[in-house]
């Protein structure tokens, strides 16, 4: 092997290879095949040690996220990956990041936008050596409960499981505290289980890492609706701090002219019900919105939009058609998106791919807008009216949205799935907590210190910063455990 400080000179960039689309679209398994580990080592030589490694400080740069918002120590588990300390790794990894599996495997990665080799080549296939770390952790059982120490006495509840629930979880729980977990569906995990689809987020690699938690001392309850099941007050009385990682679940409609029409969904709500279908019963219960011989379109982009390509074309969707209303993005970066800044560029992700291979397109119209909703006698959609647009400068405004005149279109549409994201968090617990929000709906709470205008009430995740990545979910969850065990303890030793 190359001596490490010319790495990237001799290696390529190489991923981890997807299963051929054709056949993984028939089944419900991860997408991804794991390098071997002598690849996984030449990959980690290909990390330069930078002076400054851009890859693992998360900022927000031009609205966008970059670098790695949990500060992974990425350069040196890099390097003890290419000198086959895996233990080393796993440790190093571990002081940063409570869940690698899960941002091994569904965050954008935002470090390898920023990773300095990427200048003039490929970056550093961080994501994966992540992943290939954690999953030789669980695998030689380096991976344990962490058991504190001693007891504190003190009772903290969290209001969600999702990531940032449970990396605050995890870090009350290893200073001593007892952490209840409070999840109002039937099964842990949040958007990790009801949000992700299975073929990026197998369950069984959450339900593993839950195993664990658990085990630690952790106690978790479902199907409980804080402020219906249990008032938010008599929560306060029995614990000595609550943390709200509720998330933001509120999604963005869209109120045209025959909206009201069925076979219209929003995204959560199409992808929620196929994963507990697929988990209860591998599908056979019928208790989902299936996209069987229909056509399927789309509206909006991002992950979630792919997810719902993604889900459809497994079901055996007869077409699929994705509208984004922005302007289709460049093969390389444009002049006004220079590095580190997060790439906008032309890319498919795996949802794209998959129809592309069956279809033989891109499923994406750009620059497309809705405009009304067509039904049939039994008030089902059946096709949808769309106009083309335009972004025009505007008078020193950003660019202003203009439709093309003329440019009307009508899609055949049988069912029609709503990705457009999300207004912020669900308001009757923020209610019912008196709890002051920003101007996004979003709960307040200040800056760093993630304490709401409530004495002992801490907020993470989406619910305080609008929807955002697993990694920033984590980045939050860890945060909010900080400032409870400071505020409960006097102190804090938490990272």
């Amino acid at each position: 092997m190359q001596s490490k400080a010319t790495g990237f000179m001799h290696y390529g960039r190489e991923a981890p290879a997807a299963r051929p689309a054709l056949e993984r679209i028939n089944d419900w398994d991860e997408l991804y095949i794991p390098l071997t580990e002598t690849k996984l080592r030449e990959q980690g030589a290909r990390c330069m040690d930078c002076g400054i490694p851009f890859c693992h400080t998360g900022q927000i740069l031009n609205r966008m996220t970059t670098g790695c918002p949990i500060n992974n120590l990425i350069p040196e588990w890099n390097d003890l990956v290419y000198r086959g300390l895996w233990r080393e790794a796993y440790e190093r990894l571990s002081k940063t990041n409570n869940f690698p599996e899960f941002t091994g495997r569904a965050c954008p990665a935002p470090c390898e936008g920023s990773c300095v080799l990427g200048i003039n080549e490929s970056p550093v296939t961080i994501k994966s050596i992540e992943n290939a770390i954690i999953e030789k952790a669980f695998a030689e059982g380096w991976v344990t409960p962490n058991f504190p120490d001693s007891r504190t006495g003190k009772k903290v509840a969290i209001i969600g499981s999702g990531p940032a629930g449970l990396a605050c979880a995890d870090q009350l729980n290893r200073v001593g505290h007892s952490v209840t977990v409070y999840e109002r569906a039937d099964r842990i995990g949040g958007l990790l289980i009801y949000g992700i689809p299975n073929m990026k987020l197998d369950k069984q690699v959450v339900q593993r890492r839950l195993d664990v938690l658990a085990a630690a001392g952790i106690t978790f309850v479902t199907n409980c609706t804080v402020g219906m099941d249990i008032t938010a007050q008599a929560l306060r009385e029995q614990y000595d701090a609550v943390v709200l990682a509720t998330g933001a679940t509120k999604p963005r409609d869209l109120p045209i002219p025959g909206r009201e029409l069925n076979g219209i969904h929003f995204a959560m709500e199409f992808l929620q019900a196929n994963t507990k279908s697929l988990l209860d019963s591998g599908l056979t219960d019928g208790k989902y919105i299936s996209a069987q011989d229909k056509h399927v379109i789309v509206i909006g982009g991002g992950d979630t939009g792919t997810d719902c390509v993604g889900t459809s074309l497994r079901h055996g969707a007869t077409s699929i058609t994705q509208f984004e209303i922005m302007p289709q993005p460049p093969l390389a970066r444009a002049a006004d998106n220079p590095w580190p800044e997060w790439p906008r560029v032309y890319l498919l992700d795996y949802g794209q791919k998959e129809v592309k291979e069956k279809f033989g397109r891109d499923p994406r119209r750009y620059c497309t807008m809705t405009k009304h909703f067509t039904g049939d006698a039994n008030g089902h959609v059946t096709s949808l009216t769309t106009v083309d647009v335009e972004w025009v400068p505007a008078n020193g405004r950003g660019p202003q949205l203009r439709e093309v005149p003329g440019s009307e279109r009508e899609f055949s549409a049988e069912l029609v799935l709503l990705a457009m994201g999300f207004l912020g968090p669900e308001q009757p617990l923020i209610e019912q907590l008196a709890l002051a929000t920003d101007a996004r709906s979003n709960i307040k709470a200040a800056p760093g210190e993630y304490a709401t205008s409530v004495e002992g009430v801490f907020a993470a995740g989406d619910a305080r910063r609008g929807q955002s990545l697993v990694v920033w979910a984590i980045h939050e969850g860890r945060g909010a455990a900080r400032s409870a065990d400071a505020w409960l303890m006097g102190e804090t030793d938490l990272p």
